[in-house]
């Protein structure tokens, strides 16, 4: 690895020095030319007006003479014409054999009063040559200088140049053999440090006394090398505080992976399981219950939590069961024994029931021998008629709550038989004014419907019309003040919602929670006034949860109270219904 990092590091230095000789020759020889010409080009024209002044001068030697003697000190060629463009003297050939030089363009230019330049190939003389021709007395003048001469000195300053870059390419080399060496051992050393981390030796660390990019890069990665190590150590602890406070736990833990095998279990799951859990076994090896495993594929179809009740996990034993996707990958499912708690709360609902159907007897008789003596009783004898009319109205109280517990204890139960149809709002409402019209008009209160949908629901009419009954009644005794009660009904997502709005005092927000409790009221003087059970709201939330529906209750003080309960639409009321029956018999 080290010669494969020496060798592309030497091969990059190489294409940088040759790319570097190569743009120096370019750029050098290119300007060292352009120059030379430049050079040759304004000593010509120097030497061309020379050569006019002497034409123009020398009256003794014949032009031929003096164009071959200007030639000599020149260094080159030398041609006169007339203005006609015969030659009259050439310092290279006969003039008699040349032929007519008005069209060059350099003659052209002279003829025409200017210094004419020119470079072409010369057909006498078979060489390119640089021509500037200048106007004289009666004709001009040129002198022509072969290009030849340029070239050769070009080739010389290249190979000088080729010479010195050989040299400079020699010792550039060894330097960069010395930096690519030196620049490989710390790259192969950086190597071996992420080797050690990549086996999990989170304690390697790489020396690097520099301060360039490598050893930013190196110290970078020793910083991440320290917090990679104390992030492990770190979730090492949590990990370890994790799996002790699982194991601690009552109930039953289990970490599923996607492809349903069982990850970890703690102590109380594996005592669950009559095989045993086993890491790395499928799932319904040690769970077979049809609810959980259903539950754990929504789960991890619809990466969402979901909860379930499961009953053949253990004979006898019920549990309620969580389960909560783990990030992008598995789930965790904790499972709660309720069979304690249903066991006691059926014998509660048990001994309520049978509580509530033994006092109604009692009661009855109470309420009918007060009402009896209180008949009995003469007239002015005031104390006695009012201690009776207190009996009468406490054991008609009493049979009252009586029966709200044991329509309460049946609906919690399941033991209350609901018989759904499909019933539309209109005809929901239609009941409910038909039964409180005339209370409403005796409280002087307007009782009316602001808004109904067509949309049916599937519901048992008679539960239904109990829901209103105790809705309008709450909102006749604590909202008539307001002097109307609207019923309205509305499609919302999934169902439909019904809402009873009163425009009375309205309720202070820190009870709206707990209205739905039992023998909850905001107001316990009032309510005892009014021959309020108390038990009301909880008949209609547990109704309606036993139809797959919910309720709850808005207000603002001096701005009446509004109860809104949800019912779902027909197709969906079915299994809305049977979820919820299965949470009616939770406690709470």
């Amino acid at each position: 690895m080290r010669g494969r990092i020496f060798f592309k590091l030497m091969l990059a230095s190489l294409l940088v020095i040759l790319a570097a000789t190569v743009t120096l020759d370019v750029s050098i020889r290119g300007a060292w030319e352009s120059s030379l010409r430049e050079e040759i080009e304004e000593s010509l024209v120097q030497k061309t007006r020379l050569l006019v002044q002497r034409v123009e001068t020398d009256r003794q030697g014949s032009l031929q003479e003096i164009a071959r003697l200007h030639s000599q000190a020149a260094e080159a060629r030398a041609t006169i014409i007339d203005r006609s463009g015969k030659v009259l003297a050439d310092s290279e050939a006969d003039p008699a054999t040349m032929e007519n030089h008005a069209g060059r363009p350099e003659f052209m230019a002279a003829l025409n009063g200017r210094v004419g330049k020119s470079v072409r190939f010369s057909h006498t003389l078979q060489v390119d040559f640089l021509y500037v021709a200048a106007p004289a007395a009666g004709g001009a003048v040129r002198l022509a200088y072969p290009l030849s001469a340029i070239r050769s000195a070009t080739v010389q300053v290249r190979r000088t140049l080729v010479k010195g870059s050989l040299w400079a390419l020699l010792v550039a080399l060894l330097a960069a053999a010395a930096v690519t060496r030196s620049i490989s051992r710390r790259l192969h050393r950086i190597v071996e440090f992420a080797e050690r981390v990549a086996t999990g030796d989170l304690s390697a660390r790489i020396a690097e006394a520099s301060s360039d990019e490598i050893a930013q890069v190196a110290a970078a990665l020793d910083k991440t090398a320290r917090k990679l190590e104390h992030s492990f150590a770190e979730l090492r602890s949590s990990r370890q505080q994790l799996e002790t406070l699982l194991e601690s736990m009552q109930d039953a833990v289990i970490a599923v992976s996607d492809d349903l095998k069982v990850q970890w279990t703690n102590r109380a799951m594996n005592r669950l399981s009559p095989a045993g859990a086993r890491v790395g076994a499928p799932v319904v090896e040690a769970i077979r219950d049809p609810d959980f495993l259903q539950a754990l594929k929504e789960t991890f179809r619809n990466r969402s939590a979901r909860t379930a009740r499961a009953t053949s996990i253990s004979p006898g034993r019920t549990f309620d069961v969580a389960i909560a996707p783990m990030g992008d990958a598995g789930a965790v499912a904790v499972l709660h024994d309720m069979s304690e708690i249903e066991r006691v709360e059926k014998t509660r609902r048990s001994f309520i029931e049978n509580v509530s159907h033994e006092l109604r007897t009692p009661l009855s008789s109470i309420q009918g021998y007060s009402e009896t003596l209180a008949d009995m009783v003469p007239a002015e004898d005031a104390t006695a008629r009012e201690f009776l009319e207190i009996i009468r109205k406490n054991a008609a109280r009493l049979s009252r709550i009586a029966e709200d517990l044991l329509i309460l204890a049946r609906v919690e139960s399941g033991e209350e038989r609901f018989e759904f149809q499909q019933v539309g709002p209109a005809e929901l409402f239609e009941d409910a004014l038909e039964s409180f019209r005339e209370a409403a008009r005796s409280r002087g209160v307007e009782l009316r419907v602001a808004e109904a949908v067509s949309a049916p629901v599937r519901a048992d009419k008679d539960a239904l019309h109990r829901v209103f009954a105790n809705l309008i009644d709450n909102a006749l005794k604590y909202g008539g003040s307001g002097g109307r009660i609207v019923l309205g009904a509305r499609e919302v997502e999934g169902g439909v919602e019904f809402y009873v709005r009163d425009f009375g005092p309205g309720i202070p927000s820190e009870h709206l929670p707990r209205l739905f409790e039992r023998f909850y009221r905001v107001d316990r003087a009032r309510s005892r006034e009014s021959g309020g059970t108390g038990l009301g709201l909880a008949i209609v939330k547990h109704i309606l949860l036993a139809h797959g529906g919910s309720v709850r209750a808005e207000s603002e003080l001096n701005h009446g109270a509004t109860f809104f309960f949800t019912l779902p639409r027909e197709e969906l009321a079915v299994a809305g219904s049977q979820a919820s029956r299965a949470s009616v018999r939770r406690p709470g």
